[in-house]
């Protein structure tokens, strides 16, 4: 009767070991199906934000365009020649501004995305899982030799 007793005993530390185990995999699939969910929000939100930098990108340069045409046209109708002195500085610093905006623009950008790339669902590496799964087999054991 004694054997029968740790055969059953056996049995259901064996179905319990099998439990652990099988949650165990099932964390895992769930844990990698939210990685790959947050990696394609991830993709989708890069996609967003680079098109949105590449709109902002344009409509700048058309701004610039129209600024830049509006005063030579005030200049040659004020007589000056638009593409010497002070004209020309006055085109050449709205070059220089428009290419500072874009700059800056580009290094939000850049932090959006750079910060969107961190998550707490990444893998830390560590062992913890079978840390825990080998401290309840441990226990599972030493319930069987007491």
């Amino acid at each position: 009767m004694a054997q029968l007793a740790s055969i059953a005993s056996l049995a259901g530390t064996g179905l319990a070991v099998y439990g652990q185990v099988r949650q165990g995999q099932q964390q895992k699939a769930n844990s990698r199906a939210q990685q790959e969910n947050l990696r394609q929000q991830q993709a989708a939100q890069q996609e967003q934000a680079t098109a949105q930098a590449a709109a902002n990108e344009r409509e700048r340069q058309d701004r610039l365009a129209r600024t830049i045409a509006s005063a030579r046209a005030r200049l040659a109708a004020g007589g000056v020649a638009p593409d010497e002195g002070s004209a020309a500085a006055l085109t050449a610093g709205l070059k220089r501004d428009a290419a500072q905006d874009a700059a800056e623009d580009a290094a939000v950008t850049s932090a959006r995305l750079a910060a969107g790339r961190r998550s707490l669902l990444a893998p830390d590496g560590s062992l913890n899982a079978f840390l825990r799964a080998g401290q309840s087999l441990g226990g599972v054991v030493r319930n069987l030799l007491d």
